[in-house]
């Protein structure tokens, strides 16, 4: 990649980082919700669902002003939103305002996909998207991974708020600085707004959310539980917990990259070719929920996580260049959103059946029960591969170089 495209990764990523700092905090707070409001497990999936339903509610608004603003505008403005966000759930002196705050951090955070996206597909050069996408989306791990350290650890040595603290000065800071420096290829385009009905006749888009469904309940519900199942079934420290989430998060963002890069360096036809890998990860992923089921020990659980997390944190990069091989570049905005709002769809329902599951026959059904779901997953991604798209011109246009 050139130097111009090298500064936008490094911005677009470094926002990605600061966000998932923020919207990670409450994955890593699990543990310390159920002590201080007195929750259950079934309750701690409410939290979670919470968070991915003002998540979900927002994001299609948010991905249609991005088309119309820029990335610019609403990548700022949503960092400072999360800022507030996370002080919010800080301060929540009860269990429902602490559900009303996790509500606005978790529809803050859907300024993320679409505008990152838009910015990596109008800014980068064909042929190195995808590894862009990929170290992207490195953002999302490499915060989610910071953010369970930094909560767990300052935790045990100050209080369980103080790592909210810390994310929300680091997202004011960055936001600050992502205005002054980030200027998009894209402002000078005619501003309009994505149409959502000629979105949905694509087939092969319509297939590659429904999936999207699937994944995103396997991926939020593995995040959100992580620590709590390492504390409470293997019966490891909460800091150690943080640690396998920290490991999970690493491993998602190797997966991220080498796919990006595998996906550009391939051969063959785009959608083919990274849609196989989708599915690849995916049934990956269905193998090491079961293998997770039977883990006992501190290092089984530390490894096993760890491999999981290449797998089922791994996948999203490669999501959004099999949606960029079906869309438009005009319509990236609108499209991610779209397919965002599928994962985060999944997650609404997944984490409390997971943590139903886990209160009334344990955790090894409830880990079984998210290896079925993302083979339901692959299936359908078979179907987007097999799928010819509607469209001539994809954002990811061309052959791997």
């Amino acid at each position: 990649m050139e130097r111009s495209d090298w500064r936008t990764v490094l911005l677009v990523t470094t926002w990605q980082i600061s966000a998932s700092i923020c919207y990670y905090t409450i994955f890593a707070a699990t543990p310390f919700f159920r002590t201080a409001f007195g929750l259950s497990r079934f309750s701690v999936g409410v939290v979670v669902t919470a968070l991915t339903l003002g998540y979900a509610v927002f994001l299609l608004p948010l991905g249609a002003l991005t088309d119309r603003f820029g990335e610019r505008t609403t990548l700022t403005l949503g960092l400072l939103g999360l800022a507030t966000g996370t002080l919010l759930v800080a301060g929540a002196p009860t269990y429902a305002l602490l559900l009303a705050a996790v509500f606005v951090l978790g529809s803050l955070y859907g300024t993320a996909i679409p505008g990152t996206n838009k910015a990596v597909f109008d800014n980068i050069d064909p042929g190195r998207q995808n590894l862009a996408m990929g170290i992207k989306q490195v953002g999302v791990t490499g915060g989610s991974g910071i953010s369970a350290l930094l909560v767990t650890g300052l935790a045990g040595a100050l209080f369980w708020q103080a790592g909210f603290l810390v994310a929300a000065a680091v997202g004011l800071l960055v936001a600050v600085a992502f205005y002054r420096l980030y200027a998009s290829d894209s402002e000078g385009d005619e501003p309009g707004y994505p149409d959502f009905r000629k979105l949905l006749s694509n087939r092969a888009y319509r297939s590659l959310i429904v999936a999207g469904l699937f994944l995103g309940a396997a991926l939020f519900t593995t995040t959100g539980y992580t620590v709590l199942y390492v504390e409470e079934s293997v019966g490891a420290s909460v800091a150690f917990g943080g640690v396998v989430l920290a490991l999970v998060q690493l491993f998602g963002s190797v997966g991220r990259v080498l796919t990006g890069w595998l996906s550009d360096a391939l051969p063959g036809e785009p959608r083919i070719r990274i849609g196989s890998l989708l599915i690849a990860q995916s049934i990956g992923s269905a193998v090491m929920f079961v293998v997770v089921a039977s883990t006992t020990s501190e290092r089984g659980a530390a490894i096993a996580f760890s491999v999981l997390g290449f797998f089922v944190l791994g996948y999203t990069g490669v999501y959004y260049s099999v949606m960029a091989t079906l869309v438009r570049a005009d319509e990236m905005g609108g499209a991610t959103a779209g397919g965002q709002l599928a994962l985060t769809s999944g997650a609404l329902v997944a984490p409390p059946a997971f943590g139903y599951l886990a209160d009334t026959v344990g955790y090894r059904t409830s880990w079984l029960f998210l290896a079925a779901v993302v083979t339901i997953a692959a299936g359908f991604l078979v179907q987007v591969v097999r799928t010819e798209p509607t469209v001539t011109n994809p954002a990811a246009a061309g052959e791997s170089d």
